[in-house]
């Protein structure tokens, strides 16, 4: 039997080992903690003793090309708490409550909530203006408050407001970009987050005499658009007066392209929205009860104001798309220019299809038929190249996919996928199928530019803050179309289309300009009886430096082709726009004798009137005096003024008195007056003619029947009165 000693050196030993494993797992688990994870626990230590606040990093700008500012960050504040701190501080948080709910502008028991939240940090309010968060600031230092916080925030700020909402877009609450080029280029413009570190005890407060570090913020890049803001002003203001003028009840749009490289020098579509304040309430909607933030609303912003027509929409080009079938006959040489046609009915799978104006122009050429916008003529042209080179073509000028372009929401294009010989029919002359305004006018561009199709570019370059390059993003040709035979035989029947054609109305004289008119149907065309009025255009026709389309959505006129109303808005956007760009003017020679009908009224003020007789007589035109019994010899008063332009012949009234009310007559009604007509209507009641446009009477600035000044200037805009497909 063994003896008591041996019983307890068992336990002993017993006792040895497990105290000797103990030893060992401990050894081990803190080596495990200290090399193997020791980097991990370190990070965790120092995140519990550290508050961190995030500073904001300033957005990169978007500039236009040539660096005009569209979109800059502004300094702001962000107002926070740590209710830990304010606890151990011993202030009454019901006054720190007080304080910044007044300051900001807030409920008071929403901030009172936050400034008692069992955590360490809360935001109380963001994009505080930088006079109210120095006020908080200054309220801090003087009643030595602890545990709020006024750090740096950036805000966005949109200088011209609603000016190419939507090709920039805007940004959230947390400055990420949400539409436009603020979300597509959202990599280079905003920028990595800094930090401000302070050490803090268990309970999340502050550790005294411990200074915080920052960490700085790294600002984003800049953008640098391929857009124009002179070029963008003048397309909107184009479009504003067209919905004005045409009572366009669905919006509108228009680009500017330079078909030379694919850049967009404008791109708008209306209605639009202030960037500044995007979920403001659209047009029609009461301010009252709207909120801006609902879902409801929201799904309302992106289908009125927030909606941009050149890439989301989709719509039939009608006869705008003619020139593609002409192009593709050129090119495959199974229409010249001088074939004669005719544009008697054509039977498509016992379909009937006619002119706009049945069998009228009969036999014709080509070219002709082309100014006439004669569907039959295009049908067949189409039929003699068949079904799958006519859709050959359709996919090289790119209207089976997207541009790509860089702006959100692209639509692809909506077409037969096995089309028949009746799809091919209607196709040729631009209906019963749907593309973008954008894959449109990217198509005129190879057109004009010899035969190339350009990827459409709206972004230029990305810049740092010293102005140098990191990414360029060079002009992009997707293929070649057509031959530059082709296209030179192409813009010479298209700039006929405006000279002679039925796009007259977006004649410039000087500018050769080349162009298609179109009138399409909508879903809602028999019911609602809503039309889109359209003209594709490019200028120099022979030497083009610019692409324009113009879109109007459901005009409540009549006439309301694209002929009569998109056509001299495009017009006048060419004029504005080519002006801009210094693109010198060569004149026809009918151009200089209608130039050489107008002058510009001389200063005759405070010459006799032998004197200014003998002035005006110069400049071709004549006068009559006003002298009220005062014959002292001396002009007092001019009407027009100096520096109106008028015809020559026009009469000019000399006051030899300064009236005290000058002779009014009234204006007459010159609708559908000629320009001789029109001009001796106004000249019959003293009144003289500024003279714009071409044909009939179609607008005039001053209504029949209103008082005006005896000479005054009345402007009267003229059409030819043409129409196309509808």
């Amino acid at each position: 039997m063994a003896g008591p000693g041996l019983s307890v050196k068992r336990r002993l030993l017993a006792s040895l080992i497990i105290f000797s494993l103990l030893v060992v797992a401990l050894v081990g688990r803190v080596a495990w903690i200290q090399i193997i994870k020791g980097d991990e626990f370190q990070k965790m230590a120092f995140q519990m003793h550290a508050s961190g606040r995030i500073i904001p990093p300033a957005r990169g700008t978007i500039t236009d090309r040539n660096g005009k500012e569209l979109a800059i960050s502004a300094s702001v504040w962000t107002i926070s708490v740590n209710p830990s701190e304010i606890r151990k501080s011993k202030k009454d948080p019901a006054v720190i409550a007080d304080k910044l709910s007044e300051a900001l502008g807030m409920d008071r028991e929403k901030v009172f909530g936050k400034v008692t939240k069992n955590s360490r940090y809360e935001i109380v309010q963001r994009k505080v203006d930088k006079e109210i968060g120095d006020d908080i600031r200054k309220w801090m230092q003087d009643n030595d408050i602890k545990g709020v916080y006024v750090d740096e925030d950036q805000k966005r700020f949109y200088p011209n407001r609603n000016l190419a909402a939507h090709v920039i877009g805007f940004t959230g609450a947390d400055n990420q970009g949400l539409d436009g080029i603020e979300a597509m280029m959202e990599q280079y413009l905003k920028g990595v987050p800094g930090k401000i570190l302070s050490e803090v005890d268990a309970r999340g407060r502050g550790i005294p005499f411990k200074e915080e570090k920052h960490i700085n913020a790294e600002n984003g890049l800049n953008v640098v658009l391929t857009i124009d803001e002179t070029i963008q002003y003048f397309a909107e203001k184009a479009l504003e007066k067209a919905i004005d003028d045409y009572k366009i009840l669905n919006g509108a749009a228009a680009i500017v392209l330079d078909p030379r490289n694919g850049e967009i020098l404008a791109l708008a579509s209306k209605p639009d929205f202030d960037l500044n304040n995007p979920t403001a309430p659209p047009p029609g909607f009461d301010p009252k009860s709207w909120k801006g933030n609902t879902a409801e609303d929201i799904k309302t912003l992106q289908e009125t104001v927030w909606r941009n027509k050149t890439v989301v929409d989709t719509y039939e080009p009608g006869s705008t798309f003619k020139a593609f079938t002409a192009a593709a006959g050129l090119e495959e040489n199974v229409i010249r220019p001088d074939s004669i046609v005719t544009d008697a009915t054509v039977t498509v799978g016992g379909w009937q299809i006619n002119c706009w104006k049945p069998n009228a122009h009969l036999r014709e050429t080509f070219t002709e038929g082309v100014y006439n916008s004669c569907n039959p003529v295009f049908v067949r042209v189409a039929q003699s190249l068949g079904i799958d080179r006519f859709y050959k073509y359709f996919k090289a000028f790119g209207f089976m996919h997207k541009t790509n372009i860089d702006l959100p929401g692209e639509a692809k294009s909506i077409f037969h996928k096995k089309p028949t010989e009746v799809d091919m029919a209607t196709a040729s002359f631009g209906q019963r199928f749907q593309i973008t305004p954008i894959q449109l006018i990217t198509a005129y561009g190879a057109i004009a530019n010899g035969g190339k199709l350009m990827k459409p570019q709206i972004v230029k370059e990305i810049t740092d803050s010293e102005g140098n390059i990191v990414k360029r993003f060079e002009p992009e040709t997707i293929r070649n179309v057509i031959s530059r035979k082709t296209s030179d035989e192409l813009k010479e029947i298209l700039e006929g289309v405006v000279s002679k054609g039925t796009g007259k109305n977006a004649y410039v004289k000087g500018y050769r300009v080349a162009g298609k008119t179109g009138t399409s149907e909508t879903t809602e065309t028999k019911t609602k009886g809503r039309y889109i009025a359209s003209f594709s255009a490019f200028a120099p026709a022979d030497n083009p430096v610019v692409n324009v389309l113009v879109i109007l959505d459901h005009p409540n006129v009549y006439p309301h082709t694209g002929g009569m109303i998109a056509a001299p808005v495009a017009g006048r956007l060419i004029e504005d726009t080519l002006n801009y760009l210094g693109v010198e003017r060569r004149y026809t020679e009918e151009d200089k004798k209608m130039m050489a009908q107008e002058v510009f009224v001389p200063e005759v003020r405070n010459k006799t009137v032998e004197e200014a007789k003998k002035t005006l007589a110069e400049y071709g035109l004549g006068f009559k005096i006003e002298s009220n019994g005062n014959n002292n010899g001396v002009v007092v008063d001019q009407m027009p003024k100096p520096n109106a332009s008028i015809p020559q012949k026009s009469v000019v009234v000399l006051y030899t008195y300064k009236p005290d009310k000058q002779v009014m007559v009234k204006v007459p009604d010159l609708s559908n007056k000629t320009v001789y007509e029109a001009a001796q209507a106004l000249a019959d009641v003293g009144l003289n003619i500024k003279v714009n446009g071409m044909g009939t009477a179609y607008e005039q600035s001053h209504e029949a029947g209103t008082d005006v000044p005896k000479g005054e200037v009345i402007t009267v805009d003229f059409r030819h009165f043409v129409q196309d497909q509808e």
